[in-house]
């Protein structure tokens, strides 16, 4: 992989993503930065590097000319306020803008310019990192849907506040809750009652995306498990409530999502009089029964 990191003078954001980048992905990746007006390594940025063991005096400023975008995968550019580099050719393009830690203001002090500097390097790392996650993703579920259910405190309020938001009244309502289908946006949003949980600003009950087939429920399971991810409940054919092939995974906070899909005419006929779950991997019934 060969990553190219741009702003103007190279010598603040481009340096620091370079050196955070080397040190990151080591010989996964092949790193260089540019400006367009180079000057040199700031010494803010040397020593805001150095915070983190990670040397780049050796570094020095270099100038687009003359590069072509073609001889990268990755083209990042990391102007905020400026107009940034611009080079031909093809190669996959993002924008990171980070405010120039650097400045002329005669007002900013020595201890100013290390907080600013240190705060641009954790920005640009942050992005690394989420960049790092994102490399050899495995494939995921081919999603028909997203859903979304929360908890609210007063159903009828909740459900006239969501009636004006999504312009439209919900497809079907019970004493426990309301459900909003939007076709246009793919969203299938539940508002629950509460069940004598206390809610705040941050509650949420649970995300999930509609798969389509049981099928895709079960290659879902598989496709989770080769990701590493953290199965709550796996895939099941479930009856009480709406009936749906389902499988339950958390995200790395905790929350739930659900993976599913609802059950065909043919399949809704196969409901056992007891109603009891069906596990549609073997071997997984244990612990979840």
């Amino acid at each position: 992989m060969r990553l190219l990191f741009l702003c103007v003078a190279n010598s603040a954001r481009s340096q620091m993503a370079e050196g955070l980048a080397r040190h990151r992905f080591g010989d996964r990746a092949e790193v260089a930065s540019a400006g367009s007006k180079p000057t040199k390594p700031n010494p803010y940025a040397i020593a805001a590097m150095a915070e983190r063991s990670i040397d780049i005096t050796r570094h020095t400023s270099k100038s687009v000319d003359g590069m072509n975008a073609g001889d990268f995968d990755y083209v990042i550019t990391l102007c905020a306020q400026e107009i940034c580099p611009w080079l031909p050719g093809t190669a996959k393009r993002l924008h990171w803008p980070i405010d120039d830690p650097a400045s002329d203001d005669p007002g900013l002090t020595p201890e100013d310019f290390r907080a600013r500097f240190a705060g641009a390097r954790d920005k640009i790392d942050m992005r690394l990192a989420i960049f790092e996650a994102l490399m050899d993703l495995p494939a995921g579920p081919e999603a028909k849907e997203f859903h979304a259910s929360i908890r609210v405190s007063d159903l009828p309020e909740s459900t006239r506040f969501y009636a004006w938001l999504l312009g439209m009244w919900p497809k079907d309502w019970t004493h426990r809750f309301a459900t909003f289908i939007r076709p246009d946006l793919n969203l299938n949003f539940v508002l629950l009652v509460t069940d004598g949980k206390t809610l705040h600003h941050d509650t949420l009950y649970h995300l999930g995306i509609d798969v389509g087939s049981k099928a895709a429920v079960i290659e879902a399971y598989q496709r989770a498990l080769n990701l590493g991810a953290q199965v709550h409940k796996p895939p099941r054919t479930t009856w009480h409530g709406t009936p749906l092939h389902e499988l339950w995974l958390r995200d790395p906070d905790g929350n739930l999502i659900e993976v599913y899909a609802r059950l065909t005419p043919a399949e809704h006929d196969e409901m056992p009089e007891n109603k009891t779950e069906f596990f549609l991997v073997a071997g997984t019934e244990a612990g979840h029964a």
